[in-house]
């Protein structure tokens, strides 16, 4: 299925949001993926798919926003994610290297 997002090297920023939560999570290459895929946190498989993460998170979607964990030593998937602003997401963060 084609959803448009991806065309020609210009990427929505939905999709680079998509894109860049599964490099976190799946790539130990990534700066910072000791605080993601590094503690075990993963995408649902159902957010293979860049279509599936649109359907269910597109609807809410507004430029500027990022994908917020709502527990975040939760995964991303559609129950612990919303979207948040950057001082939203600020206010629900864990302190990067602690174990708690």
């Amino acid at each position: 299925m084609k959803h448009g997002h991806a065309v020609g090297g210009k990427e929505t920023r939905i999709y680079r949001i998509w894109a860049a939560m599964k490099q976190r999570c799946n790539n130990p290459l990534r700066a910072g993926w000791d605080q993601y895929g590094g503690r075990c946190i993963s995408v649902c498989p159902r957010w293979d798919k860049f279509a599936n993460f649109l359907a269910d998170m597109g609807p809410t979607y507004q430029e500027g926003l990022t994908i917020d964990r709502i527990d975040n030593d939760g995964n991303y998937e559609p129950s612990n994610c919303r979207w948040a602003t950057y001082a939203e997401q600020n206010k629900n963060k864990r302190a990067w290297g602690t174990s708690e």
